[in-house]
């Protein structure tokens, strides 16, 4: 085994298959709940099943159980490892992680690290592929801890959502006004605050403007710093491209992603969802290594 601290994320993290595989990091399914049936995000149900059906029936979701994580963290020492560190989804959108706690308060035998993202998506994403890097660096637990609070801290998400509808439906919709003008065509830009809630970060006209308006937060970003950025979408990859097309212009992003989200976020965004995930590229390392 390579080290001895596993990592655990959820679903939401929205992080592709290869990586989840090739970084062994282990995810924890939320469901995505219809009247009759349920389904494993990510596992047993696909973003665009979630669109389709929207308009015959609009699911709820549901985090994963306190025994679903009990179970996972039971495997994972009985796979050797002697140390965990699990990232999730924002407490402010979702009581995963306080099923995650519940379940760590079993297993006092090994060190358990739970840090809430404040975020969503490639939000969580970017934190676990960060520290997913630092264990194969062979970090030591608690630098990774420090290190991952700190890009969290300096982590920005914005993205815009074609109706304010299903944040709505599913109680999610935090700051952001729900009564915004549809009449005249507003689109707010919503961004994640401290707390790991929505808000609105500014209000534009029309669906062009409001994907412009987030090229140009990223443009205002890279002049203070280089950046590593991830481009989400949900059933909207051509606008996703036409944002994706743009920032590759500016010199000062370092590293860029692209992604879609899954049917979790999916059922609560609705369909025609772009986003973005960045951070400044230059946040010091801790010096704390420790080559296991």
């Amino acid at each position: 085994m390579e080290g001895k601290i596993a990592l655990v994320t959820d679903s939401t993290s929205d992080l592709p298959h290869e990586l989840v595989e090739n970084s062994r990091i282990h995810v924890l399914p939320l469901k995505v709940v219809y009247k009759n049936r349920e389904y494993l995000d990510r596992v047993e149900i696909k973003p665009d099943e979630v669109y389709e059906s929207l308009e015959k029936e609009v699911p709820s979701t549901s985090m994963p159980s306190v025994g679903e994580v009990t179970d996972l963290f039971s495997k994972l020492v009985k796979e050797g490892y002697q140390e965990i560190l699990s990232i999730h989804i924002s407490s402010g959108l979702s009581g995963t992680i306080n099923s995650v706690r519940l379940a760590a308060a079993n297993f006092p035998s090994i060190k358990i690290e739970i840090i809430d993202s404040k975020s969503i998506s490639m939000g969580i994403g970017v934190l676990v592929q960060e520290a997913a890097n630092y264990i194969k660096k062979g970090m030591k637990l608690s630098s990774i801890v420090e290190r991952i609070h700190e890009i969290r801290e300096n982590l920005s998400v914005v993205f815009v959502v074609k109706t304010l509808e299903y944040l709505k439906r599913g109680g999610r919709i935090g700051y952001v006004s729900a009564t915004m003008g549809s009449l005249l065509d507003l689109k707010p830009i919503i961004a994640v605050n401290q707390e790991g809630k929505y808000f609105t970060l500014a209000k534009v006209r029309g669906r062009k403007k409001s994907l412009d308006k987030i090229i140009e937060i990223v443009k205002e970003a890279a002049e203070k710093n280089f950046l590593k950025l991830t481009v989400m979408h949900g059933n909207a990859k051509e606008e996703a491209k036409y944002i994706l097309d743009e920032l590759k212009k500016i010199k000062k992003i370092k590293e860029i992603g692209f992604g879609e989200v899954g049917p979790v976020i999916g059922v609560h965004t609705g369909p025609g969802v772009v986003g973005l995930a960045f951070y400044p590229a230059d946040i010091p390392v801790p010096q704390q290594f420790v080559e296991r």
